[in-house]
């Protein structure tokens, strides 16, 4: 492999690395399995991207195949991104802001920009991106678009996928093609080209109409999913066409994303927020429905269960002193409102006080900023769940990003509690409540056969709870290696074979990021599981989930 890392590094002007510590260093992100990469590469610019594809894909031409792997900041839970081939490491050089459009607020960016920086960047026009994730500060965009991400903004603004405009894209023959939607003339002449491009359209199109009864029955009844490919939103009834909506979540698996064109919206921090206290987790899910039916949503809906405020209070007693009181409530939700018009924000706040009233539940409401900011500690301390352990106990992130439909919220939760009471493990539960999407982390202990066993059985019980209810494994955070075999169970074969289809029309030999996303069976990753947990290539910085 190292002549293979000769001869990139005499071609691209970005570094090419294969020392064993870098090596290691790369072969896990915030994951629980480990895959060591045989090359690292830094590229500086798209053309470094697109000599690295060509090269790979020359290769697998003659029998040789070396995977391309697009990496962030490694923050990625399910594995996906790390690969036994070349790992591109975006955030050394291609992670600039290329443009900003005053009037519209657009921005064009790279892939490896930290999404935090960008943020700030907004705030300073009056902007904001608002499906940012909980790792905001130490995540790039190009890892929140190649996972369709989202977060606490999301139950009102919507997904990444809602906010991505166009994309320029590397496919795995090192052609670059730019997406956006095409009206039917257009995508005419494309599906006349002799390009990869070409064969693409021709290809998806010809794939698309064949399967449109399967592909028009494949959506869930949530209220966001990043599982699969979004096939849905490709092709419209007047005939458009846009290959943004695939290509954002899937991972690396049909090209390289190296520029971005997005959206963004005005940002007002002048909130109301309110903290509402549950004692039953039945009237959660009927106030919630309630809140729901509203005419101005919710910027955010957000919860943590009483479990969580118990260890928070038993490993960090001082972080919600005077936040919160004992006894600690079955669940608390918070509920925040952004609208520009004060006006408008002060009724919907006030409607759903009456709501809460209506329902015997207690609550505070601010609107300053200190104080705002004190409620929001509640939300954010699940932090030290991410980051706790005892010796080799870790908290795992495994079963951390299912989402059912509203109606089964309640049965979702009192599930997790039976789940994790049968294996004998601590329970703490945070996550989305306007949407239904939940996250926890069991503490286990990879060092031990009977705990790396415990793994796989309660991640099978677990998924096969969400898709008994009828929801997504994967809300926000995408399949990776984690989620990738239990795609068939939760879509059915026919969608899943078109799948594999789609995979085989945009990377033929196999070169995209393999091993996520399609083609993925348990025993496939079963070998990868790592036998000791850390994420310390991020204790650099603090944790947000």
């Amino acid at each position: 492999m190292s002549k293979v890392a000769q001869y990139l590094q005499e071609h691209l002007s970005g570094e090419v690395m294969h020392t064993p510590a870098l090596r290691k260093y790369f072969s896990t992100d915030g994951g629980v399995f480990t895959v060591t990469p045989s090359i690292i590469v830094y590229p500086r610019s798209e053309s470094d991207v697109r000599k690295v594809a060509r090269f790979t894909w020359q290769l697998a031409e003659r029998g040789r195949v070396i995977p391309i792997t697009a990496r962030g900041s490694g923050t990625d839970q399910g594995s996906a991104a790390v690969g036994s081939g070349a790992v591109l490491v975006f955030p050394a050089h291609m992670n600039r802001i290329l443009e900003f459009d005053g009037k519209s607020g657009d921005v064009v960016i790279e892939p490896g920009i930290n999404y935090g920086t960008l943020q700030q960047t907004l705030h300073t026009h009056g902007r904001f991106l608002p499906p940012y994730p909980s790792s905001m500060a130490y995540s790039t965009v190009g890892g929140a678009i190649a996972n369709n991400a989202s977060g606490e903004k999301t139950f009102k603004y919507g997904d990444t996928r809602d906010f991505v405009k166009s994309l320029r894209v590397v496919l795995a023959n090192g052609e670059v093609i730019e997406t956006k939607r095409l009206t039917k003339r257009e995508l005419s002449k494309k599906k006349g080209l002799t390009t990869l491009e070409g064969e693409l359209y021709r290809a998806l199109d010809g794939l698309l109409e064949d399967n449109k009864k399967i592909i028009d029955g494949m959506n869930l009844n949530v209220s966001k999913n990043s599982a699969g490919y979004d096939l849905a939103d490709v092709k419209r009834k007047d005939g458009s066409f846009d290959l943004t909506p695939l290509l954002i979540g899937s991972q690396g698996t049909l090209g390289i994303v190296t520029e971005a064109t997005i959206k963004t919206v005005p940002h007002n921090s002048e909130t109301t927020l309110i903290a509402a206290f549950f004692e039953d987790l039945q009237v959660v899910e009927s106030v919630i429905q309630e809140i729901k039916k509203l005419p101005e949503t919710p910027s955010a809906m957000e919860l943590v269960d009483e479990n969580l405020l118990k260890f928070i209070d038993e490993h960090h007693p001082n972080q919600l002193k005077g936040v919160v009181t004992k006894p600690f409530h079955k669940l608390i939700v918070l509920i925040e409102f952004d609208n520009a018009n004060a006006r408008v924000q002060k009724k919907m706040a006030k409607r759903v006080t009456k709501i809460l009233t209506k329902a015997n539940v207690t609550y505070v409401l601010e609107t300053e900023e200190e104080a705002k900011e004190e409620l929001w500690r509640i939300r954010h301390s699940a932090a030290a769940v991410v980051s706790h352990s005892e010796g080799n106990i870790k908290a795992l992130p495994i079963i951390e990003d299912g989402i059912v439909p509203s109606d089964k919220f309640h049965d979702y939760i009192k599930a997790c509690y039976e789940l994790f009471d049968k294996y004998g493990l601590k329970i703490a539960i945070w996550g989305h409540a306007g949407n239904a999407n939940l996250h926890m982390q069991p503490f286990l202990d990879l060092s031990q056969v009977g705990d790396r066993q415990k793994v796989f059985k309660i991640i099978d019980e677990y998924y096969a709870m969400v898709i008994g209810m009828g929801g997504s494994t994967s809300g926000e955070h995408n399949d990776g290696r984690l989620r990738a075999p239990y795609l068939k169970q939760l879509y059915g074969e026919a969608v899943y074979t078109v799948f594999q289809k789609v995979k085989l029309i945009f990377d033929p030999y196999g070169t995209l990021n393999p091993g996520v996303k399609i083609n993925v069976t348990q025993d496939d990753v079963k070998p990868l599981l790592r036998h000791e947990y850390s994420m310390e290539h991020l204790g650099h910085h603090l944790p947000r989930t």
